[in-house]
């Protein structure tokens, strides 16, 4: 019998994309931890399945270094982090521009910057390019939004953080990014939204999660790659 493996710490894993991953590696045996902030009914077929689910809120750093605390009761090691857990709002009449700043930069900058931090010996004492770390960003990283401004900014700041943290971490840690554009659908699209979206794509289609889920696995099995991000957007940019 070989040794247990070392968890996977997904963050945002009780919705889409972060629930796939959570599935997918669980399938295959990998232990995995979850953080979530609302408890959806994904929750409990996540914990039936076997992973580990932290409830957390990564809008102040309290919420973030608590998280962090807790993971580290539950495992003395990671095989990697995956930073999925996001936010959207938009700057629009009557938000507060501070709130929205605010809570794009917390969950997207001060979460995965003060866990790499906080996490950091869980990943490192696994050997030479044996852990590793995924952020995911966005594709308006190099394209910017004249409506979700705050959000833009604080995945353009997440999408710079993957290459200091590489050169922090190497050789014992790969740290890369993943910069998506449209993947999946919410249920709620309506067929002329989902058509005006599919029209802003090369591709013209929502390939769904097993797209991130090819990706992720090529980086965690790469033994070379860091410091980088991988456009997972449609030819998007190119329209």
């Amino acid at each position: 019998m070989g040794s247990q493996p070392h968890p996977i710490l997904i963050t945002g894993g009780g919705r889409r994309i972060g629930l796939a991953l959570a599935h997918h590696f669980l399938n295959h045996f990998q232990p995995v931890i979850v953080s979530y902030r609302t408890r959806y009914a994904a929750i409990d077929g996540l914990e039936k399945a076997g992973a580990i689910c932290i409830q957390a809120d990564f809008c102040h750093d309290e919420g973030i270094l608590a998280f962090a605390e807790d993971v580290k009761k539950q495992t003395s090691s990671l095989r990697a982090i995956i930073h999925n857990a996001s936010t959207w709002a938009a700057e629009k009449s009557g938000t507060s521009l501070s709130d929205v700043l605010s809570a794009m930069l917390h969950v997207h900058v001060h979460a995965p910057y003060l866990l790499n931090h906080a996490l950091e010996d869980l990943l490192r004492r696994r050997g030479h390019a044996a852990s590793d770390i995924i952020h995911f960003t966005d594709y308006v990283v190099e394209r910017g939004s004249d409506k979700h401004i705050a959000y833009a900014a604080s995945k353009a700041a997440l999408d710079n953080m993957t290459r200091s943290f590489a050169r922090k971490l190497a050789p014992e840690v790969k740290v890369n990014a993943i910069a998506p554009s449209l993947i999946l659908f919410n249920e709620q699209d309506d067929a002329d939204y989902r058509q005006q979206v599919l029209n802003k794509s090369l591709m013209k289609i929502a390939p769904g999660e097993k797209e991130i889920i090819d990706l992720v696995n090529y980086l965690l099995v790469s033994c070379y790659v860091t410091g980088r991000s991988f456009a997972v957007d449609g030819g998007r940019p190119l329209r």
